[in-house]
């Protein structure tokens, strides 16, 4: 029996550090990195890197819902980033890093509205969040090397300084549900 997968499109900051977290969620069968929400097709890395394309580094998470469901993944998604920060993840800075979820059908709006409100009010960030709600436009998948980039890069810098701790979060606060906590 194939399974019937759902997809979900999230933006939080650098797609290597989204990538890696949700590789690593149970349920989830597969993550593309690429560029969504822009004015250019099929741009390149180094154009979106200029902030000037409108796009944002992007994920599209393919996942069974049988397993995990979007608010699930929409938990994970509020606590792995700062959704406070306009066009800023750490030291990332630019439209490319905005918080987005760009959503694929009204159900999945009204969960990301009714999850955003929820996580809000539950004080998970001292700010007001300023995560963009959008209707899923062209996702263009990146370049090949920015695919598993984490798992085939583990000790480049920006892997073991960044990434690395996020991942250590992510396992201590969702052991449940990832794979290899």
């Amino acid at each position: 029996m194939t399974k019937q997968l759902e997809r979900a499109t999230l933006g939080g900051g650098c797609f290597w550090c989204t990538e890696a977290v949700y590789l690593d969620v149970i349920g989830v069968e597969k993550v593309v990195s690429g560029y969504a929400g822009g004015e250019i097709p099929n741009p390149t890395y180094e154009q979106i890197c200029t902030g000037r394309t409108g796009h944002a580094e992007v994920i599209d998470i393919y996942y069974d819902p049988a397993e995990i469901s979007f608010a699930e993944l929409l938990d994970i998604f509020w606590q792995t980033h700062d959704p406070t920060t306009l066009n800023r993840q750490g030291a990332d800075r630019g439209t490319q890093y905005r918080s987005v979820i760009f959503y694929h059908s009204d159900e999945q709006k009204e969960i990301a509205e009714q999850s955003m409100v929820a996580a809000e009010a539950a004080g998970v960030w001292p700010n007001r969040f300023v995560t963009e709600i959008s209707p899923v436009p062209t996702v263009y998948p990146a370049e090949a090397y920015h695919q598993d980039y984490y798992a085939n890069n583990p000790y480049q810098g920006y892997c073991m300084v960044v990434i690395s701790p996020k991942m250590r979060k992510f396992r201590q606060k969702f052991k449940d549900k990832s794979r290899t906590a």
